[in-house]
């Protein structure tokens, strides 16, 4: 069972890690590509302010964007900003998001996400933590996948892999680490599975389309299978 706490904890936890990788930066690193296609390091941080900010509205039972095009509209107008705003930005929506966090709700009610996704509340912590666990990933500041820590790298590849089970454009398929201590099923339920052996790093790499995307997997019983975009 999810535990809201512990996540809030590693939430602020992973949000010090970030803030510190960040603010070794300058304003002229911002302006550079992120490893996300179209944004720079600034798009990222803007993203991730926004995004604290749309989760308080997910808790606070408002609609998380106005609309897409506002939530657009934002990140590019935060982007360009220099670093001091971008890390005190970042700072201060993830204290406004930990507030109202740690205040007294309804843990087990249902609330809405952006696209009419639907989640417990008690899950929203785990995925503020994704967004700054991923998106620290994406700044290309020298902290990848493998820097991970490993309960948070094995619940997003249980996360992803719940995510694509089911759906009949991904084939079957079998995730494990080479020691077996992770096993994955995820994909249609048709077939015979291809399966994928490699370190919790390169498993998420290809459940979420990152550095790698999985090409240091090993591969058995077909190609290596190309998902969907997140």
């Amino acid at each position: 069972m999810t535990d809201h706490v512990h996540d809030l904890r590693s939430v602020r936890a992973a949000t010090e890690r970030l803030l510190t990788a960040v603010g070794k930066l300058d304003n002229a690193a911002l302006a550079e590509e992120s490893h996300l296609p179209g944004w720079s390091r600034g798009h990222v941080l803007a993203h991730l302010a926004r995004n604290a900010d749309a989760l308080v509205n997910v808790l606070e039972g408002r609609p998380m964007y106005v609309s897409a095009e506002a939530r657009d509209a934002d990140i590019e107008r935060d982007s360009v900003r220099p670093l001091v705003e971008q890390l005190e930005d970042v700072r201060n929506s993830a204290d406004r998001f930990e507030a109202v966090g740690q205040s007294a709700q309804d843990w087990s009610r249902t609330v809405e996400l952006r696209g009419g996704v639907t989640d417990v509340a008690t899950n929203v912590p785990f995925r503020r933590l994704v967004e700054v666990e991923l998106h620290h990933v994406d700044l290309n500041v020298g902290y990848g996948l493998a820097d991970l820590p490993e309960e948070f790298a094995r619940r997003e590849i249980a996360f992803l892999a719940d995510r694509w089970t089911g759906r009949p454009e991904v084939p079957p398929v079998s995730l494990r680490t080479p020691d077996d201590a992770g096993v994955w099923r995820t994909g249609s339920a048709e077939g015979d599975p291809v399966t994928l052996t490699g370190p919790l790093s390169e498993l998420l790499a290809w459940l979420a389309g990152r550095e790698s995307k999985g090409a240091g997997l090993t591969v058995d019983g077909g190609a290596l299978p190309a998902l969907p975009p997140l």
